[in-house]
């Protein structure tokens, strides 16, 4: 096999074709984040010239141009001067929507290591917002985590949890999982209501997880329960669209 087929894997000419819907550069784009994505283009794996790419794939150059602007502006690709284009470090996460687990426990049960850096702890008032969704009284206090979450050393997500200082009186005790940490509190978390969306990355939350502004994101709310009903807890978290997928099963009613 050649460099290029090397470096490519399985993509052939004919994997790319004008009668499609989607764009030819778009088409290219979907191909390469798969490859990089599912590691098949390791981290940090130069790709062969444009001009090279465009002769196998019997495309333009502005094609395959434009095919890796996208994928840099979803922090996928670097393109180094006077070395080309190169695949950037990022882990690959598949989690199931049909259970409640820790972020912890997700890495845990990847073989990963599930690191964190805490950006900040502390215990205040709730605002109005966390009153409502908490089922809290007017001026009670929450514990607010605020974590830069990492599988071994590359930042996955940004994530805000916010509880009630009755199920989480000391924010700086949690060291692993806070879940772990509830159930030997005796606030076990039972059941949560999830909303995604897809969002762009300001530049503050961008730079935390190594992307550049606007790359791609996935903005996750969930709300977590106790098995009696209550509110336990409040999370907002932002995913690098990159490198997390989130899966649901679904069946005939």
């Amino acid at each position: 096999m050649s460099l290029i087929g090397k470096k490519l894997g399985a993509l052939q000419p004919t994997d790319l074709s004008a009668d499609l819907p989607l764009p030819l550069y778009l088409q290219l784009a979907k191909h390469l984040r798969a490859q990089i994505t599912s590691g098949k283009l390791g981290a940090n794996e130069s790709l062969p010239a444009e001009r090279e790419l465009a002769e196998f794939l019997n495309v333009s150059r502005v094609t395959v141009r434009k095919a890796l602007g996208v994928l840099a502006k979803e922090g996928l690709l670097s393109n180094r001067q006077g070395s080309g284009w190169f695949t950037n470090s990022s882990p690959y996460v598949e989690q199931r929507l049909s259970t409640l687990t820790s972020f912890t426990e997700d890495m845990q049960s990847r073989g990963l290591n599930a690191g964190v850096s805490w950006l900040d702890r502390t215990v205040s008032a709730a605002t109005p917002e966390e009153t409502l969704l908490l089922n809290l009284r007017p001026g009670e206090r929450v514990s607010r985590l605020n974590r830069l979450r990492l599988a071994g050393d590359k930042p996955l997500c940004i994530e805000l949890s916010v509880l009630p200082v009755k199920y989480l009186p000391d924010p700086f005790a949690v060291q692993g999982s806070l879940y772990g940490h509830l159930r030997e509190l005796g606030a076990a978390p039972f059941r949560a209501l999830q909303r995604l969306s897809a969002v762009s990355l300001i530049a503050d939350l961008a730079g935390k997880l190594d992307l550049p502004e606007g790359a791609p994101a996935l903005y996750i709310e969930r709300r977590t329960f106790l098995k009696d009903g209550a509110p336990l807890e409040f999370v907002s978290s932002h995913y690098r669209g990159d490198a997390y997928d989130f899966v649901v099963e679904l069946a005939l009613a």
